[in-house]
């Protein structure tokens, strides 16, 4: 089961973790739709090392990327679904734009990201031991599918 913690209670969990030899491994995003997409870097992601956290950017955080009719779910609405998957360890919420504060905190071994993410623009590149990039399942993207529900819809 997914632990949902601040990032001051998950910053003393890692350092426990660490000490006991773990590997932590941190991805982040939007999830504003979960699919199939997600899926697979979340679960890949978890086979990179011992604990996942997943950085999950709040609603201030998503409209100040997405634009101000983002997100569709809300962010306890989005942390609800993301506890439910299997392979996530912690999820924690962070209201920056990008995750550069909670991965210095954090100070994870591995980074994992999509592949459609330039290595040279991967926030928080330098912080950690390791970059992972997942190839990302074509077709599947939030954006995109909003825009084929107003087309359809």
């Amino acid at each position: 089961m997914v632990k949902k913690q601040s990032i001051s209670s998950l910053k003393k969990i890692v350092s426990i973790l660490k000490q006991k030899g773990k590997t932590i491994v941190f991805t982040n995003g939007c999830f504003d739709l979960i699919h199939p997409g997600h899926i697979k870097i979340i679960k890949e992601a978890k086979k990179k090392g011992d604990v996942l956290i997943v950085g999950l950017n709040s609603d201030k955080s998503v409209k100040k990327i997405k634009g101000k009719t983002r997100p569709l779910l809300n962010q306890k609405a989005r942390a609800t679904i993301l506890s439910a998957i299997q392979y996530i360890d912690y999820l924690t919420i962070f209201d920056q734009k990008t995750p550069y504060l909670l991965i210095k905190a954090l100070k994870p071994d591995i980074l994992v990201k999509g592949q459609d993410w330039p290595k040279d623009k991967i926030i928080g590149r330098k912080l950690v031991k390791k970059i992972v990039q997942i190839k990302i399942s074509p077709g599947y993207s939030t954006t995109n599918t909003i825009k084929k529900i107003k087309k359809h819809g």
